[in-house]
């Protein structure tokens, strides 16, 4: 390892503080050989010149883009408000047959309750008849 103030092959290392907890040390790196391939350039490399045709290709590929996206929002759309019918249709459907349904156990529940009724007023006329019957019996008998 180098000591103090040695040079490594383009860095410099130089021992700042030595102490029991351990040493501290500064490292100097020295200037870089260039590379085989050159320095970076300083501007940025120049854009090759654009020709008319690739403009108008790349505004064409743009445009497809465009009317691709829009009738993928309106296929979405239609999807959207197709649900939308099929579930109004279903909400329509269930509570029409619920309707039914209970217009028809309202009218069976009147048609109970009317030949409860008749079947009622029918023992009724039976009680009285007995009734009759049996005050005719016993005034006749004393």
């Amino acid at each position: 390892m180098a000591t103090s103030g040695d040079v490594c092959s383009d860095i410099l290392v130089k021992e700042l503080d030595k102490r029991a907890s351990g040493q501290a040390f500064e490292v100097i790196l020295g200037a870089g050989v260039p590379d085989a391939k050159g320095e970076f350039p300083l501007s940025p490399p120049k854009k090759k010149d654009v020709s008319l045709e690739e403009i108008q290709r790349k505004l064409d590929a743009a445009e497809e883009r465009r009317k691709s996206l829009a009738e993928k929002r309106e296929h979405e759309k239609e999807v959207l408000q197709k649900a939308m019918e099929e579930n109004n249709n279903f909400s329509k459907m269930a509570e029409e047959k619920l309707n039914q349904k209970m217009e028809a156990n309202k009218e069976n529940r009147t048609a109970l309750m009317a030949a409860m009724s008749e079947k009622f007023k029918e023992k009724d006329k039976k009680l009285e008849e007995v009734r009759k019957n049996k005050e005719t019996k016993d005034g006749s008998e004393d």
